[in-house]
């Protein structure tokens, strides 16, 4: 199922998407399978798998000190790959940054994302007027280029951008780095009302900082296609490192939580 059949299954149900992110190794490889089954047992729709950087720049203090887990877990691109691959009934997006890309090769890393089933891709530091490379090898392997439209973004440039991306438009709530918020972005509302005032057939998605249900819930009622949740859940991992079972049991629970705040 492509990531547009996903909404529009969604719409039919009178739902909203709900995405999770979590970094794939966190806190081992092994694991990121059975967390990945939590979070899609709790209703995740679609699932981010972020292949960790070094040098994580869109992310803040939580996902990065899970970066760090999972390169310390021995995590690199060619486990990242077979993990995924055993990850099913969902569509799988892969979240990295452009120099993992590079350093693969552009064509072999999206054949890759191809063989294991990714859907779709998110590269947070390629800006659209360098993405063409990497949007060729998408096109060819279908796979869909996902593109972050910030609050800074204006709105001639969402439109050059909504011309390439194909998924969902990953609007980014914020100002700064990932990271859980007590109060939703002032920024999120004028941001989807701008991009929705352009009249772009593609699905609206809101995240960074995004990290209650009540949050979820404003999100989607401000006109918002689906949200996507990374810190939240990457925190529930963190503080349970050592308790395996909790784990698994918090993440599917919370993620139950979310979820009903997208139907309508």
């Amino acid at each position: 199922m492509k990531i547009s059949e996903k909404f529009e299954k969604l719409k039919e149900k009178k739902e909203k998407a709900l995405i999770g992110f979590i970094t794939v190794g966190d806190p081992t490889p092994k694991d990121t399978i059975f967390i990945a089954k939590s979070l899609i047992e709790g209703g995740v729709d679609i699932i981010e798998l972020g292949l960790p950087f070094s040098d994580p720049l869109a992310d803040g203090p939580t996902i990065q000190k899970a970066s760090l887990r999972a390169l310390n877990s021995g995590m690199n691109p060619n486990i990242y790959f077979e993990i995924v691959k055993e990850i099913k009934g969902i569509p799988k997006v892969c979240l990295t940054y452009y120099n993992l890309i590079l350093q693969r090769g552009i064509k072999k890393f999206v054949k890759d994302c191809q063989k294991s089933e990714i859907l779709g891709l998110i590269v947070p530091d390629l800006p659209i007027e360098e993405a063409k490379p990497l949007l060729k090898f998408c096109n060819l392997f279908d796979v869909d280029l996902i593109f972050l439209i910030a609050p800074t973004t204006p709105k001639e440039r969402i439109k050059k951008i909504s011309k390439s991306a194909r998924g969902f438009l990953y609007l980014v709530s914020l100002l700064g780095t990932t990271g859980e918020r007590e109060k939703l972005s002032k920024y999120v509302k004028p941001l989807i009302n701008r991009v929705k005032s352009l009249s772009l057939q593609i699905p609206l998605c809101v995240g960074f900082g995004i990290s209650k249900p009540e949050h979820v819930k404003e999100i989607l009622k401000a006109g918002a296609d689906g949200v996507i949740l990374g810190s939240a859940f990457v925190k529930i991992i963190e503080k349970n490192l050592k308790n395996k079972k909790n784990l698994l049991f918090e993440l599917k629970n919370f993620a139950k939580k979310l979820k009903e705040k997208c139907k309508f």
